[in-house]
Formats: structure tokens, sequence, C-alpha cells
């Protein structure tokens, strides 16, 4: 059996989705001079925006299930999920930025501070995906030759072969896709954080409505509709393209910094014509200023 290179471009998937941000934030530490304390606040606001989001929708899945909520007809079913999943990432990722901006980072008003809080939300949401993206490798690298009849009920058995045959057949730029798609959503991530950031430099709340609404449109449009119908290839397409238009808001947002400078006010100019006008000292003026 020769060689396989999706041994080398899987596991580099995985790396690079990992590497990209922390590479980004080194860069950006540098170049704006910043430590990586907001960066880590951004990855922590993503973070906990997950542990309520994530239970959320799990909790409306299990109500419509269970028909406690109406379900949508059928054809209609397919915009339905994805304005509710899009909305539903949004409001919950958008107002934690909100929250951290308001609570938190409270010295984050700046075009600067914006973009290192947007790479630490979307940075470790991309390396704790390619986290998992090893964890599977390693796994099904361990599995390749495996008997899964060992393993998995016997009813599962045909599924588990299908899908490593499918994940150690797939094409190679296929076995990358990962890691584009997570390069494009970075710089998505620091689009959402600078439309963020305006509530708070233009005193407007509309921006929060109009980063939810940006954030639920990109969802709700590539997640929830154009992967289901057209594939990951067209998705990834999309994702490119959306991350053009992101770059777009980006730089058609950025402001000046404040720069803070101390400067010593010049004392005015004497004139040349300046003629001192002569004191006579006298034993009592030298009395009244002993003191001063």
């Amino acid at each position: 059996m020769g060689f396989n290179i999706l041994f080398l471009t899987h596991l580099l998937n995985g790396i690079l989705m990992i590497a990209m941000p922390i590479c980004l934030g080194i860069y950006l530490t540098h170049k704006f001079q910043m430590s990586w304390r907001l960066w880590w606040i951004g990855a922590a606001t993503f973070t906990l925006s997950q542990v309520g989001h994530i239970p959320f929708n799990m909790a409306l899945t299990s109500l419509f299930q269970k028909g406690i909520l109406p379900t949508p007809p059928e054809n209609w079913s397919l915009i339905f999920n994805a304005v509710l999943l899009g909305l539903s990432a949004g409001l919950w990722e958008e107002c934690a930025r909100y929250a951290t901006y308001r609570w938190w980072a409270k010295d984050a008003r700046t075009w600067r501070k914006g973009i290192m809080l947007g790479a630490g939300h979307g940075g470790i949401e991309a390396i704790l995906l390619g986290v998992l993206v090893l964890i599977a490798y390693f796994q099904l690298t361990a599995l390749r030759n495996v008997d899964l009849s060992t393993l998995v009920p016997p009813d599962q058995v045909a599924l588990a072969q299908q899908q490593i045959s499918e994940y150690w057949s797939a094409p190679w730029y296929a076995s990358v896709l990962g890691a584009v798609e997570r390069a494009f959503t970075l710089v998505a991530q620091i689009a959402f954080s600078i439309l963020v950031l305006q509530v708070f430099l233009r005193k407007q709340i509309r921006w929060l409505w109009i980063a939810v609404l940006w954030h639920t449109l990109l969802d709700g449009l590539i997640v929830g509709i154009i992967i289901p119908t057209l594939g990951m290839y067209a998705a990834e397409i999309a994702v490119g393209i959306s991350a053009l238009l992101n770059l777009g808001i980006i730089f058609a947002l950025r402001t000046p910094d404040e720069v803070t400078t101390s400067v010593t006010p010049t004392p005015p100019a004497l004139s040349r014509e300046f003629k001192p006008t002569e004191v006579l000292e006298t034993t009592e003026k030298l009395d009244n200023t002993r003191y001063i």
C-alpha cells in the first residue's frame, strides 16, 4: 500500500487551525505594541458565549422535537432553521461582545483594541476546533486497520466503516478546507468586534443590532442554506466572498487611535526692545522678600 498524502494534509489542517490565530496574535501584539490581555479577553468572551449558546440550541431542539414549539411547514423548514440558528449565534455572541466592551474591557475604545478583541474571539474558536480536528485525526488513524466489530455495536459497523473510508479517500484539497474556512472566519469575527465597538465610539445602540443581523445573515446563509443545498465547496466560496466584505467593514470603520502627547508650552519670546526696569535695592525691600 502506497503512501497516502492525506496522512499529511489532515494533520496539516488541524495544525494550521491552531497555528494561524496564534501567529495573528503575535503579529498584532507586535504591530500595535499591545499585550495579549485583550486577546485573552476576546477568547474568554467567545467561550462564555458558548456556555449559553450551546445549551440554548439543545433546549430549543428538544422543544421542537417534543412538539412544545410548533414546527414550520416542510417547504419552509430550510429557511426557518437557517434564520433560527443564525439568529441564535448572532444574539449570543454579539451580546456577549457588547457585555465585554461595557463591563470588562472598558478601556477598549480604539480600532486597534477592537481588532485585538476580535482576534481573540475568533482565535480561540479556531484553536478549539483545531484541537477537535487533531483528536479525530489520531482516532481515525488508529482505527484505519482495526476490526470495528470489536469496538462498535453491530448495527453501526457499516456506518463507521463508511465514515472512515470517506475520511481517508477524500481529495487532498478537501482535507484542508477547515483551515481555509477558519482563516476567513477570523476576519468575520474581527469585523463583528469592530461593529459592536461602534456602540461605544458613536454612542448608538443600533450598531449592536447591525452586528447581530450581519452575523445572522452570514451564519444562516452559509451554514443553514448553502451547505445543505450546494455543498461544502460552494460554502467555502461564499465564506471567501464574505471575508472580502468583512475586510471592507473593518477598514471602512477604521478611526485614528487617540494619541496623548506631552507638549511643553513655549514661553513667549522676549521683545528685542525689552529693557528691564532698574530696581534699587534697599534694606526695606530686602526685609520684605526674605521669606518668599
